[in-house]
């Protein structure tokens, strides 16, 4: 009897070293993946795009009217506008790709936009490297946009002033690809903020058109 007893207690043991042992392996395990898990975290995190304006054309950016007709309401208000800009993606990242898709680029001039929307094509971005992208904002002629009295007054009164602030907006989705792995796509919001130099007869596609210079760095801003 107490020999079976000893062996029962033996049994036990045994069966609690086990339990532990297995329990030790299991949480050296998860730490082990735990930390290379970490590390290429670390390795191939994505870094979010850096961005900057390096070159501005304005073709023309005059104020316009547009008569209402059959029965239309009239817009006693409007800009006409054909701007470029050369925006200029630098990847921080020296081990993640970058992909851009859906981008579509507008510009604003104190809040207003001031030039229908343009499309970008689709973009690929190797690390490390920089891309630039050149929206043409306005078209041929640019089609009248709808904007407030104070926004006509206020551009009249920066060109002649020679300084007029427009902002360069590009939203889409990316997609960062770091070795072995790919990101899920993220929204992309970049906003530009451009001091321009430019003048009366400038905005008129008179003298002067085209490219304007920028009066200080442009500041941009990312979210992706």
């Amino acid at each position: 009897m107490e020999s079976s007893k000893k062996n029962l207690c033996e049994i036990h043991r045994s069966d609690g070293r086990r339990r532990r042992v297995l329990a030790a392996s299991l949480l050296g395990a998860a730490v082990v993946a735990a930390v290379i898990a970490l590390a290429l975290f670390l390795v191939y995190r994505p870094m979010k795009p850096q961005a900057t304006v390096a070159r501005a054309g304005v073709y023309h950016l005059v104020s316009a009217t547009t008569n209402g007709t059959n029965n239309s309401a009239a817009t006693p208000y409007a800009l006409s506008a054909t701007v470029q800009f050369t925006l200029l993606l630098h990847n921080p990242s020296d081990r993640t790709a970058v992909v851009y898709d859906r981008l579509l680029a507008y510009v604003t001039y104190r809040g207003e936009m001031v030039a229908p929307p343009a499309q970008l094509p689709l973009v690929l971005q190797d690390p490390g490297a920089d891309v630039a992208v050149s929206p043409l904002l306005g078209g041929d002629g640019g089609a009248p946009v709808p904007v407030s009295a104070d926004a006509v007054d206020a551009l009249h009164a920066d060109c002649v002033a020679g300084r007029v602030q427009l902002r360069l907006v590009v939203m889409g989705r990316v997609r960062y690809r770091s070795g072995p792995f790919k990101s899920a796509w993220r929204d992309l919001y970049v906003r530009c903020d451009a001091i321009l130099g430019l003048t009366v007869q400038a905005a008129a596609g008179g003298g002067g058109a085209g490219d304007v210079p920028l009066l200080e760095y442009p500041k941009c801003a990312v979210d992706a």
